[in-house]
């Protein structure tokens, strides 16, 4: 089999909360989990700094980000689209 195929990458939905470094913006990424024995719903939440090639993200934006290679000690997500722009001047 000549044929390379892909691995199926991690992708996560979150907003960009800091867009401070160069092609380099903080997502926040929130999750509903249930608690095991009381049965509420919590809300949980993950900071990844993601890859932005051409500075694009502006904080606010809701962002879809895919798992890759380590670009460095705490970057390996990288922005896959922007699924949706703020609304904030």
């Amino acid at each position: 089999m000549s044929d390379k195929t892909t691995a199926n990458r991690r992708r996560l939905k979150g907003r960009v909360v800091s867009d401070k470094m160069d092609k380099t913006v903080t997502v926040l990424v929130e999750r509903q989990v249930k608690h095991p024995l009381y049965g509420k719903f919590m809300k949980q939440s993950s900071k990844y700094h993601a890859h932005d090639e051409i500075n694009e993200c502006q904080i606010g934006d809701t962002v879809l980000i895919e798992e890759g290679v380590p670009r460095s000690k705490t970057k390996s997500w990288t922005v896959a689209e922007v699924v949706e722009r703020s609304t904030q001047i």
